[in-house]
């Protein structure tokens, strides 16, 4: 299991070599940015002032952390939604806690300068 994760990593990782720097800097495709908001308001409220303020947290985090890194701590909170003994990997892996916490910092940064 340890083998499929370091494979789905190194090839999701790949990618972002091939990248020009532009396209570095603003990695995020517009779909990623919209589902953060749409969950975003959700969770914090509807109106036109969460919008601007889940609009800056999105941009906060992807000023923080390349998209590659944020599909992959998304991919491993997925992963360890899921049940059964083969999902408690990414539970309990220190690499999967090391992607999530990468993630969860950049949330907390963006929660305090936008919120």
């Amino acid at each position: 299991m340890i083998r499929i994760l370091a494979c789905v990593l190194a090839v999701m990782g790949g990618s972002l070599a091939a990248q020009s720097v532009s396209e570095q800097l603003n990695d995020y495709p517009t779909v990623a940015r919209a589902d953060y908001v749409f969950g975003c308001m959700a969770v914090n409220g509807q109106g036109r002032d969460q919008l601007s303020k889940c609009a800056c947290s999105i941009d906060h985090i992807a000023s923080v952390l390349p998209y590659e890194r944020y599909v992959e701590a998304e991919t491993v909170l997925s992963m360890q939604l899921a049940g059964g003994e083969r999902m408690s990997i990414f539970r309990t892996s220190s690499m999967t806690q090391a992607i999530v916490a990468e993630l969860r910092r950049a949330q907390a940064e963006a929660e305090i300068l936008c919120f």
